[in-house]
Formats: C-alpha cells, sequence, structure tokens
C-alpha cells in the first residue's frame, strides 16, 4: 500500500515537472500583455481600494443605525413608564 502511493506520489510530480518545463519553453510575455497585465493590476488596485472604502462606509451606517436603535430603545422605555405613570394617576 505504501509503494502504490510512493509511486503514485512520483508519478503526479513527475507529470508536474514534465508540464513546468514544456509550458516554460512556450515562450515569452510580449509588451503588449505585460501593459495589458499592468492595467489590470491597476484596475485590481482601484477596485480594492473602493471596495475598502464602501465598507469603511457600511462600518460607520452600521454604527448609525446601532445609536438610533439604542435612542429609540430608550424613547421606547420612558414612554412605557409614563404610561404606567399615568394609569396610577387615573387609578387615584
Amino acid at each position: 500500500m505504501k509503494v502504490m502511493k510512493a509511486i503514485r506520489y512520483t508519478a503526479i510530480v513527475a507529470v508536474f515537472a514534465g508540464a513546468t518545463a514544456i509550458l516554460s519553453g512556450c515562450g515569452g510575455v510580449s509588451d503588449a500583455q505585460m501593459a495589458e497585465l499592468n492595467n489590470l493590476r491597476a484596475e485590481v488596485s482601484s477596485l480594492q481600494a473602493q471596495n475598502n472604502s464602501l465598507k469603511d462606509q457600511k462600518s460607520d451606517l452600521q454604527k448609525e443605525i446601532a445609536a438610533k436603535n439604542a435612542k429609540l430603545e430608550e424613547c421606547n422605555k420612558m414612554k412605557a413608564e409614563t404610561k404606567a405613570n399615568l394609569d396610577k394617576m387615573g387609578n387615584m
């Protein structure tokens, strides 16, 4: 069993090594391809910056929502206390 795994592992390594050797001999990168790659890298960088900015905005909005929800909860609590006090006064 161990021998079969060793043979299989060796075969896989040999296939990858052969594929690497064949693909590396196929030629280099042209200037147009390099320019396109640089443009794509710049676009990715720009999109990542935009993504980070949007994440920051989302975080700020979530903080605002949490603060407003806390204030609303406080108002509801005060409303309930006021209603209870008015009900007590009405029963007197």
